[in-house]
């Protein structure tokens, strides 16, 4: 579903964001994308949207990530915002879901018809009319999940989902996530989501990836970790 290949990138001269990152994600994956911070995540993410188009070659569902295919790319992919108010920006919850479908040219049923699907299959129903200023963290963590969802995206992309949640809503997003059928990347520090939502973890360090295997067994390696300023999720003995 989506493959890097020799991908390199700078936004200055002799100060690479990411160095020959080369990976494969298979249909229905959920992977892991973990790293200290400043260690290439984001600009990774960038590439994969077309936000950045760095050396080597992108592609999703076998298209090359280029300036012409963009608005094909970004309707195969799925983004969910670390801070959900950059992406929440109409009144209410359900103005938002349609938003997207409405763009890509679907009538006013069609797209009511997958903002509702959406809100069931997550069991969201009660926030269909909410005003989003009125939302919590983690109701509207959830509702830009929704959002996304009702664009019917062939893979989600995530950069830190449970970040700033109290302990309640973190377990919400994480069930959301763990059943979604799309291919999916994660982006985050929260080592206990990762292993809770991932079979597989790619871990990168200053643009490059030391690591790329079974999420149960790279998140049980604390001197890989720690090499990598990383320390062992909590439930694996790390410290809080």
């Amino acid at each position: 579903m989506i493959v890097c290949e020799n991908v390199s990138f700078a936004y200055e001269k002799d100060r690479p964001a990411l160095r020959a990152v080369s990976f494969g994600i298979g249909v229905g994956e959920a992977v892991g994308l973990i790293g200290a911070n400043g260690a290439g995540k984001s600009t990774l993410m960038k590439a994969l949207l077309g936000l950045v188009i760095p050396e080597g070659e992108v592609r999703v569902d076998g298209l090359r990530v280029e300036k012409r295919t963009l608005p094909e790319v970004r309707r195969k992919l799925g983004f969910v915002l670390q801070n959900s108010d950059n992406q929440m920006f109409m009144p209410t919850v359900y103005e938002d879901m349609l938003f997207g479908p409405l763009n890509y040219g679907l009538s006013r049923e069609e797209a009511e018809a997958r903002a509702d699907e959406a809100l069931r299959r997550l069991g969201l129903e009660a926030l269909k009319r909410r005003h989003n200023h009125r939302l919590s963290g983690g109701e509207k963590r959830m509702a830009a999940i929704a959002t996304i969802l009702a664009m019917a995206p062939e893979a989600i992309l995530m950069d830190e989902p449970t970040s700033a949640l109290d302990p309640y809503n973190r377990r919400l997003v994480i069930n959301i996530i763990r059943d979604l059928p799309q291919t999916r990347l994660i982006a985050s520090h929260d080592l206990d989501m990762i292993l809770d939502t991932c079979q597989r973890v790619i871990l990168i360090a200053e643009g490059r990836i030391v690591a790329d295997g079974p999420a149960k067994v790279i998140l049980r390696d604390k001197a890989l970790l720690e090499a990598n300023r990383l320390e062992l999720p909590l439930s694996l003995g790390g410290r809080g």
